[in-house]
C-alpha cells in the first residue's frame, strides 16, 4: 500500500439532533454508540465521495490515473448494479482502459478488497490498483428507525496498492457466519437497512478478536509489536471491547467512527487515514485492519503504514 485517501462530507448529524427526533437525551446516544456526529452527503452523490477519495489516495501515492490498471470499489449502499460505481471512478478521475469492478461485503468490503488487489498483484494480473470504499448509508437508512439511523454515516475512503520487494500487506484471515446472515438485511420493498443490533454486538464482541489474533499469528506479528489497530467503526463499544481482547499494548485505537459514524466499507481507510494525518502512525509501521458486517463476514490482515 503506497497512498491512502479519504473525503468526509461537510454534513453532520449530532445527538442534539437525534434527540429532537426521539425523544431520548443526547447523552443517551454517545452512552450507547460513542459518537458525537455522524457524517451526511446531502447533495453529495456517492460516486463523488469515491472520486474524492481515489484522488487524494492517488496524490499521496504520487501515482498518476494513467498507471491504475485496475479499480475496485467497495461499497454496499450504490444508487444501482449497473453500471458499477468503478467505472464511474475510472470516467471521473480520467483512468484510461483500466478493468473494474465493485466488491460488496458491507463493512468489511475495504479489507476484502485489499485482499482482491494484492492477490492480483502477486498473480502478475494487476499492477497498481486503486481500491475506493465509498458508502452513502443514509441513502438505506430509514430516519425514523433508533436501530440504524444513530450509528450510520457517509463518506469514503481509498488506497492504492502496488508491487514490492518487501511485502507490506500480510495475509488475509477472512471468512462468514452466515448462521447470522438475517442479522443485517436490506428491505427490498424500501431498500431500507434492518439490523438486529443486540445480536451483532454480541458476535462482533465475541467472534472477532480470533480472527484478528490470527492475523497477527500469520504475519508473524506480535499484539505488543502493533503501532495501530484500525477495526471497522460499527460502533464505539464494539471497538473498545474488541481492542482490549486483542491486547496490543503499544497500539493506539483508532476512534475515527466518534465523529463519522458507521460508514461501512468506508470505515478503514477513513480512520487509518486520520491517523497517519495526525501524526499517530508513521511510514512503515505495522497497523492491523480488522474489517467485519452483514453477511456475517470479516477479514483481517497486518499492513505496513504508507
Amino acid at each position: 500500500m503506497i497512498g491512502v485517501g479519504a473525503y468526509v462530507p461537510e454534513g453532520v448529524v449530532d445527538n442534539d439532533e437525534l434527540a429532537a427526533r426521539f425523544g431520548k437525551p443526547a447523552e443517551w446516544f454517545e452512552s450507547r454508540t460513542g459518537m458525537s456526529t455522524r457524517a451526511r452527503a446531502g447533495a453529495m452523490t456517492l460516486t463523488e465521495m469515491a472520486v474524492r477519495a481515489g484522488a487524494a489516495a492517488l496524490t499521496d501515492a504520487k501515482v498518476e490515473p494513467e498507471q491504475i490498471d485496475l479499480v475496485i470499489t467497495a461499497t454496499c449502499s450504490a444508487d444501482a448494479p449497473i453500471p458499477a460505481v468503478a467505472f464511474e471512478v475510472i470516467r471521473d478521475l480520467e483512468i484510461k482502459s483500466a478493468a473494474a469492478f465493485d466488491l460488496n461485503t458491507a463493512c468489511s468490503g475495504f479489507c476484502y478488497s485489499l485482499t482482491v488487489a494484492n492477490d492480483l498483484i502477486r498473480a502478475g494480473t494487476a499492477h497498481t490498483v486503486l481500491v475506493t470504499a465509498a458508502e452513502q448509508m443514509t441513502a438505506i437508512t430509514d430516519p425514523t428507525d433508533l436501530g440504524t439511523s444513530v450509528v450510520f454515516g457517509d463518506g469514503a475512503g481509498a488506497a492504492v496498492v502496488t508491487g514490492s520487494n518487501e511485502p507490506g500487506i500480510g495475509p488475509v484471515v477472512w471468512g462468514s457466519d452466515a448462521s447470522g446472515a438475517d442479522l443485517i438485511v436490506q428491505d427490498p420493498s424500501d431498500r431500507f437497512l434492518r439490523m438486529q443490533g443486540q445480536k451483532v454486538f454480541r458476535w462482533a464482541t465475541t467472534e472477532i478478536h480470533p480472527v484478528a489474533l490470527s492475523a497477527c499469528q500469520q504475519a508473524g506479528v506480535d499484539p505488543s509489536e502493533l503501532a495501530a489497530v484500525v477495526p471497522h467503526q460499527a460502533n464505539l463499544r464494539i471497538v473498545d471491547a474488541l481492542a482490549n481482547k486483542i491486547g496490543a499494548t503499544n497500539a493506539v485505537v483508532a476512534r475515527d467512527g466518534a465523529e463519522t459514524g458507521n460508514t461501512s466499507a468506508a470505515s478503514i481507510p477513513l480512520a487509518l487515514r486520520r491517523l497517519m494525518d495526525s501524526g499517530q502512525v508513521s511510514t512503515g509501521d505495522l497497523a492491523l485492519l480488522v474489517g467485519f458486517g452483514a453477511g456475517l463476514s470479516y477479514a483481517a490482515q497486518v499492513i505496513r503504514v504508507p
